[in-house]
């Protein structure tokens, strides 16, 4: 096991009616708040009734930014660090998904320096060292930006999706009830539960040292979502469905199931570059990539990685040929992505050919191959992307 360093210090508020503390919390941090969010769709819930009210009994200033899109890009970022610096905003409240999550971190960030908020990504990347504090109210469960330190930012400018941690963004707080979900779509809750599944993957599937505590820890969340994702779809408003995908979304990305292990991923880099290009949704690419990524990657060398990803997530029986179990764990995948959840399965189905496949898998290796489960070099990506369609 890996020596590492765990520091996670996010105050979460779980469950229903907390956010009569909404106040408290951000009176820490001073009185002038900046409000951001995406569609309507939070006062369609209420929920932003509910904030304001909050904000209103705190005697808060608020100021506001909506319209934030899913794969947030770098202008709402620059058009939230302009209000940051011009109305002197103290503390930012982002109330939605993790698109709004990782837009507000980098206005935050951006904030606090007097370069463009885009110069923080790419090989020349200039350090985050500060940020304005950080609340979060979360919407959907998929990412579990409301309790980790990075986010994702395009930019259509130069077609580039590109990610970045830094501790200055962690959230101070992040109120978590799952009835703020009960809205979400069966579409976006199968994206949020295939991006999940693929933060825990993109560690599971890692020859660096194994953990047997942390194995059990991501079979038994890999599983969760399993069981409860077609729960969530069928039923809405099933609270304990909705309440384990919430929890599970934050574990699977907050750096708990790491255990020191330092080898990079492979599916997002991948993706990043799908939705840079095409803007799909983030946690539908993931779907349509893994289980390829997983068939090109396997040989004897790594297969009892797969073996006990089948017979701990899928139940497969053990006593089958480990080649066998390694193939059927990839089906059973597949069908929970495509028929369980209900997602398309195919590039070609969501509109996308092999036109950008070069220059997308040139991107996707920007800081040289990929070196994760199984090291992947511009050509073996390409190839990837040709089996999808």
């Amino acid at each position: 096991m890996n020596s590492f360093v765990y520091d996670i210090p996010v105050r979460v508020y779980f469950g229903e009616n907390q956010l009569h503390h909404l106040g408290e919390e951000l009176r820490k941090y001073g009185r002038r708040v900046l409000l951001t969010y995406g569609g309507g769709t939070i006062k369609r819930i209420g929920l932003y009734d509910r904030v304001v009210e909050e904000l209103r009994k705190a005697d808060m200033e608020l100021f506001e930014l909506s319209g934030i899109e899913p794969n947030p890009r770098i202008e709402s970022v620059r058009e939230g660090v302009k209000i940051c610096k011009e109305q002197g905003v103290d503390v930012l409240l982002a109330v939605g998904g993790g698109s709004t999550i990782d837009a507000t971190k980098f206005m935050a960030a951006g904030a606090c320096v007097e370069h463009d908020a885009w110069e923080f990504f790419g090989a020349d990347a200039k350090p985050i060292e500060r940020a304005l504090p950080i609340v979060t109210i979360l919407t959907l469960s998929a990412t579990g930006s409301e309790m980790d330190s990075g986010g994702v930012i395009s930019n259509p400018d130069t077609q580039d999706k590109l990610g970045r941690l830094a501790p200055a963004m962690l959230p101070k707080v992040s109120f978590l009830d799952p009835t703020l979900t009960y809205s979400v779509s069966a579409y976006q809750t199968a994206c949020g539960a295939a991006d999940i599944m693929s933060h825990i993957m993109e560690v599971y599937f890692n020859m660096n040292k194994d953990l047997f505590m942390l194995d059990k820890f991501m079979e038994g969340m890999l599983k969760t979502v399993v069981r409860f994702a077609p729960v969530a779809i069928a039923e809405p408003e099933n609270y304990e469905a909705r309440a384990n995908l919430m929890w599970c979304s934050s574990w699977a990305i907050n750096g708990f199931i790491n255990g020191g292990r330092k080898k990079a991923w492979s599916c997002h880099p991948m993706e990043h570059e799908l939705s840079a290009v095409y803007d799909i949704t983030h946690g539908l690419g993931l779907a349509i990539l893994t289980p390829r990524w997983m068939e090109y990657c396997l040989d004897e060398s790594n297969v009892e990685r797969y073996v006990s990803f089948g017979v701990n997530v899928f139940d497969i029986d053990k006593s089958l040929p480990k080649m066998d179990i390694a193939r059927e764990s990839i089906k059973r995948l597949e069908e929970f992505f495509f028929r369980t959840l209900g997602l398309k399965s195919t590039l070609r189905e969501v509109g996308i050919g092999r036109e950008h496949f070069e220059s997308m898998a040139r991107k996707a290796c920007r800081y040289g191959d990929i070196r994760g489960f199984k090291t992947l070099t511009p050509a073996d990506v390409e190839r990837i992307y040709e089996m999808c369609l």
